[in-house]
């Protein structure tokens, strides 16, 4: 009886002793730093396993818009853009509006620029726009900001926008910042504009998105971003900035004041995101199949514009429909819905091959909290899965655009790395399918994998772990005191905010910056002195 009892408490510490091992060689790997192409996750992740329409609707929409773009056509350009559009074969009948005949249509289809690169000023955040691969970004124009932890919203201001982007700067899962916020502090235009890009390249090194409110307002941001570059050139070379342009007015008008912009931009070097945010059942049609049609006759007049004025500049197919409740007339950016929009806009970019970007994430709830998670998690992992080239506003956004949230972007960022690992799929290789590592452990090893070389080398580059989410067992949670995500990444905040200054724009070329524009607004005590 001892000798037995002996032999099951040898056989007990040896595989205690292997569980041991394999915890010690878990957490030694936990501390090792991964190259890039071996991460679980990462920007450009290929989706498109996900296609709500079948290719008979995927030309059906196409054809609809070809006669749309016309027999419709659009109302409210400018003299430039009618001279632009004009001058390429667009007609300009005596109704005012401008009509594109398919030939025009389809053969600036056929050239326009893909496969370009989005840059960063730091080039390891430079983004290759092309094909099915997945980047998820902020965007948008909230005017409010969520202040947590007094559960209330109040005004957004400039050193918002410039919080934000250092800690987008900081989170490995949004990939680009486009300004998220409007700086109700600073009611000039062109005050505005300029600090809010300032505001932006200043506190992060990735792509960044920003929008100006009429031409003459691009002349001093180029100055400035030339300047940051090392000169024109160079910024030409790798432009890493973005201008986000709503040049339509839903339902098929131009926006005059925006179509300048573009034109500004368009001679500057700036890449144009190509916007149409038409919301159905108010500016689009409630029909799901319309708000795609109506979205990508848009999107495509204004892909004509811009090769009118510059072939082959980059631009992205923004189409951007959004839902409506109908009940209400309101905007419902965490429905369904906007989801199955959302995949069909991919789908159409993919259908022309050109570089897509559509908007996601963007919660009805007004917190961080449970409808937030779902809303935010269905329509953002249905967009990668979709193969969109730029997820926009997925990170940070709640009450359907009107507010934003600095903590949301760190509890997002945890959500992203989830929709990504989604959006990678499953490698079957004959390594993967496991038939050796299967047969060692049952036949000759200890029963389980825990120990294992397979699972130790698959620990990092298989799997992804959030950096705030609770995998806690209960016990462990209760150990720790119970911990909420919101107030976790209320923690997280406080310490970037605290210690993280980005760098990347040397002191003594934002001294020249200062000296050479009397109106940059950001104090340098909010910019870590």
């Amino acid at each position: 009886m001892s000798t037995a009892l002996d032999e099951r408490d040898v056989a007990a510490a040896e595989q205690h002793s292997r569980r041991s091992g394999g915890r010690e060689a878990r957490r030694a790997l936990r501390s090792a730093p991964l190259a890039d192409d071996v991460r679980p996750i990462r920007p450009g992740l290929e989706g498109g396993r996900y296609k709500p329409l079948g290719q008979n609707e995927l030309e059906r929409i196409h054809e609809a818009v070809l006669v749309l773009l016309e027999t419709v056509g659009f109302a409210n350009a400018i003299p430039s853009c009618i001279e632009a559009l004009t001058r390429v074969g667009a007609t300009y009948g005596q109704d005012g509006r401008i009509r594109f005949p398919r030939e025009l249509v389809l053969s600036t289809i056929k050239t326009a620029a893909r496969n370009f690169t989005l840059h960063g000023q730091d080039p390891k955040h430079d983004m290759v726009i092309q094909g099915t691969r997945v980047h998820y970004g902020t965007a948008g124009a909230a005017v409010h900001v969520v202040d947590v932890e007094k559960r209330e919203y109040r005004e957004s201001l400039l050193q918002d926008i410039y919080d934000a982007a250092r800690i987008v700067d900081q989170m490995d899962n949004i990939h680009f910042f486009q300004r998220p916020m409007v700086p109700r502090d600073i009611p000039d235009p062109l005050d505005m504009d300029f600090n809010t890009l300032y505001a932006c390249v200043m506190g992060t090194s990735k792509h960044v998105g920003t929008s100006f409110t009429v031409r003459e307002n691009v002349a001093p941001a180029l100055e400035m971003l030339y300047a940051i570059a090392g000169g024109e050139e160079k910024f030409r070379a790798r432009p890493f900035v973005s201008n986000s342009n709503c040049f339509v007015v839903p339902p098929m008008k131009f926006a005059e004041d925006a179509c300048g912009v573009l034109e500004e931009c368009v001679k500057g070097g700036i890449p144009i995101l190509l916007l149409s945010a038409g919301q159905a059942g108010a500016t689009a049609p409630a029909a799901i199949a319309g708000a795609v049609v109506q979205a990508v006759a848009e999107v495509l007049a204004g892909l004509v514009y811009v090769n009118a004025l510059k072939p082959g500049h980059p631009a992205i197919f923004g189409t951007w429909p959004f839902v409506s409740d109908l009940r209400t007339g309101a905007m419902s950016g965490g429905s369904a819905e906007q989801a199955l929009l959302t995949a069909a806009c991919a789908q159409m970019a993919q259908f022309y091959d050109l570089p897509g970007g559509s908007a996601a994430g963007m919660a009805d709830s007004k917190l961080p909290d449970i409808q937030s998670g779902y809303e935010k998690g269905i329509t953002n992992v249905m967009a990668g899965l979709s193969g969109l080239n730029l997820v926009y506003e997925s990170a940070g956004m709640h009450a359907s655009l009107l507010g934003f949230c600095l903590e949301s972007l760190i509890i997002d960022n945890d959500m992203l790395g989830h929709c990504q690992r989604c959006v990678r799929g499953i490698e079957v290789t004959d390594e993967a399918l496991s038939i050796d590592t299967i047969s060692e452990v049952c036949l000759k090893g200890p029963g389980h994998y825990l120990g294992n070389e397979q699972t130790l080398k698959l620990m990092q580059t298989e799997y992804f772990y959030p950096a705030i989410g609770d995998r806690f067992s209960p016990k462990e949670w209760n150990e720790k005191g119970r911990p909420d995500i919101v107030a976790r990444a209320i923690a997280a905040k406080r310490k970037i905010l605290a210690e993280s200054f980005p760098r990347h724009v040397s002191r003594a070329l934002d001294d020249k910056l200062r000296a050479r524009f009397e109106n940059i607004l950001l104090p340098r005590s909010g910019m870590g002195g």
